[in-house]
């Protein structure tokens, strides 16, 4: 069957064009209140989050079945053979199969076990401790391969084809990322060409680290419907077979952690697709994809929250176990500095994760910017978390747990922990892409308003009516920003001896929004460029988010756990004094940095005038012999890595 000759690709696009690529798959309407988006605009909404939420007794009872499960069954795995291996066991997955693991999101209805968010983010964290490329495994396969877009946009006929399947015996991948585009969907080269008669799509093009890619039965694959009569053509997503004819995997990529994820090159060479497994229509793939993102991401702090609480134990463990000049370890001041931080952000991001959870179940909160942060924040602590906790360990924290156990010590796997953690500042959006993402959202309501006042490309007409709508927003809006209940000593008093941490929250919220709205007048249109400052904005809201959500937590822990209301307050304070150390510096950064220098610097080393500098060294990266001078001069450059003969 021939097919309609399909265009050549997107043509090479400019900035403007990959960012308008990026609006319009955002989601543009705030349906329901964000208590993160009120956040960066000076507003304290506790009334969004407070009282802490809990999951309902049937989320709880069904929730807590499937973790008893689950968790004797994931202490009889052998983690460190999945390590040594460098794959997950058949057995294992077989085993989680037969547990309904691979159904834990998927409703009841198509045969899986419709638990909550809250209740499938504790068993990630559960099985990531054990773990994490099992948890990965799960994650990529529910939480943004086939069930959760199929879940959320697809057909009645596709939930009943392909959920029952996801469930109980198939394992799914999400298919985005491509060789040569990574956060840039606007350069998209997979093409999926509609059939002459209508029927299919011929797919053809190859994807990059496709997680679950080397063991899916089905996937879930981004590709561009070239513009056609009767198709509106754009990114879209289809369901393809795993077994189709014309997938090839060509490549099992391993990494520096995460060892045993089945993670893969996919080529697509004129794979047919039926029609019917669009999902949703033609030219949605990427807004499906970000809206799956907005609870998928969840996933990963939900395994940061694992490795935090078994950075927890070893810390404590070890500080008190190992005695050095007359003492243990943990009673040394900056030994004590480190145990005290990986418990209290431990708990802060539990408490992060649980709510941002189960803001999700209750469906009652937009809380796209609350995932987001959630991932970001956790994602860059939990990683500080483990680098603390080699350190704890000392030479031991080095050292492989299986070089421990060969020579009849614990066999702990601290630097495991610090591999299998680092990925997750990349997976599912870079800390870099994630403050951006963050960011466009925090100043939604300002572009709403003003943005035609600061777009060169606006009409005059368009300018006039901005500012028309801008000045009676920002008449009320701002004089909002002057005063507020963080600074009356007795707000928040029923938090007791916390209080004082969200009147800290309250102050530093409405700064933040009067220092964005200070950015925005200063740089208008440019304000997009300054990343720096626009990260460092991010960084402040999701520390805030962290302090509100720990004191919250602990509030509610008092109250529904008196055993543990003393440690859970102390846990908050001790954290809450962390975090607001880390807010007064990243507010001086704001206007006191190295932005500009560390910009110019960097176009002068791509530009090569520092070549010089790399004078002395072997690349082992690049083969064959190599003539490496020391010499002086200005043109030494043209001699560093040059291949001999």
């Amino acid at each position: 069957m021939t097919a309609t000759k399909p265009d050549s690709g997107p043509a090479q696009v400019d900035e403007r064009q990959a960012r308008a690529v990026a609006e319009a798959a955002r989601e543009s309407e705030w349906r329901r209140p964000s208590f993160g988006k009120e956040l960066y605009l000076g507003n304290l909404r506790l009334d969004l989050v407070h009282p802490y939420p809990r999951p309902d007794e049937e989320a709880r009872a069904t929730g807590e079945e499937f973790l008893e499960k689950l968790r004797e069954y994931c202490a009889t795995i052998d983690a460190q053979r999945i390590e040594r291996e460098e794959r997950i066991p058949d057995e294992v997955i077989r085993d989680l199969k037969e547990l309904g693991a691979l159904g834990m999101k998927i409703p009841k209805a198509y045969g899986g076990l419709g638990l909550s968010q809250v209740y499938y983010n504790r068993a990630l964290t559960l099985v990531g401790s054990v773990n994490p490329a099992i948890g990965a495994l799960l994650s990529a396969h529910q939480s943004i391969g086939v069930p959760q877009p199929v879940k959320m946009f697809g057909t009645e006929e596709q939930k009943r084809a392909y959920l029952p399947r996801c469930a109980t015996s198939d394992i799914s991948a999400f298919l985005l990322t491509e060789p040569d585009v990574g956060s840039d969907p606007a350069r998209l080269h997979a093409t999926a060409t509609p059939t002459e008669d209508g029927d299919a799509y011929l797919l053809d093009g190859v994807k990059l680290w496709t997680t679950n890619g080397v063991v899916a039965d089905l996937l879930v694959v981004m590709a561009r419907v070239p513009k056609s009569e009767g198709h509106r053509g754009g990114v879209t997503a289809f369901v393809v077979e795993g077994t189709s004819e014309g997938i090839t995997v060509e490549n099992r990529n391993r990494f520096m952690g995460l060892r045993g994820l089945e993670n893969g090159v996919t080529r697509f060479h004129q794979v047919r697709v039926p029609a019917a497994n669009v999902i949703g229509r033609e030219g949605e793939g990427l807004k499906i994809a970000l809206t799956t993102l907005n609870t998928g991401r969840l996933s990963l702090p939900a395994m940061c929250v694992g490795a935090g609480k078994w950075a927890t134990k070893v810390s404590r463990e070890w500080a008190r176990e190992r005695v050095q000049w007359g003492r243990p370890v943990g009673k040394h001041e900056e030994i004590a500095k480190k145990v005290s931080f990986i418990a209290a952000t431990t708990y802060a991001m539990e408490a992060m994760l649980e709510l941002s959870g189960q803001l999700a179940d209750d469906e009652r909160n937009d809380i796209r910017i609350e995932a987001a942060i959630a991932k970001l924040w956790a994602s860059e602590m939990a990683y500080k978390v483990a680098d603390e906790l080699v350190q704890v360990r000392g030479g031991r924290g080095f050292e492989t747990a299986e070089s421990l156990a060969a020579r009849g010590e614990r066999g702990v796997p601290a630097e495991q922990a610090l591999r299998d953690l680092r990925i997750n500042r990349i997976f599912e959006g870079s800390t870099e892409i994630m403050h951006l993402l963050i960011a466009r959202e925090a100043v939604d309501t300002h572009l709403a308003v003003a943005g035609d006042i600061i777009d060169p490309e606006a009409a005059k007409a368009d300018k006039a009516r901005a500012v028309a709508r801008a000045s009676g927003f920002y008449a009320t809006w701002l004089p909002t920003l002057v005063a507020g209940r963080g600074q009356v000593p007795s707000a928040f008093d029923e938090f007791g001896p916390l209080a004082e941490h969200l009147r800290f929250a309250e102050r530093a919220s409405r700064k933040l929004a009067r220092s964005t709205f200070y950015a925005m007048s200063l740089w208008q249109g440019r304000l997009e460029t300054k990343q720096g400052f626009l990260a460092r904005v991010v960084d402040i809201g999701a520390e805030l988010f962290a302090i509100s959500s720990v004191v919250l937590r602990a509030h509610a822990d008092r109250e529904e756990y008196p055993d543990r209301g003393r440690s859970a307050y102390e846990l908050a304070d001790a954290f809450c004094r962390q975090s607001r150390i880390r807010v007064d510096g990243l507010f001086d950064a704001l206007w006191s940095n190295t932005d500009d220098v560390d910009g110019k610097l960097a176009r002068r080393v791509m530009d090569d005038q520092y070549t010089w500098l790399e004078d002395g060294i072997i690349d082992p990266s690049v083969p064959g012999p190599q003539i490496v001078t020391t010499e002086p001069g200005p043109s030494r450059k043209e001699n560093v890595h040059r291949r001999m003969g």
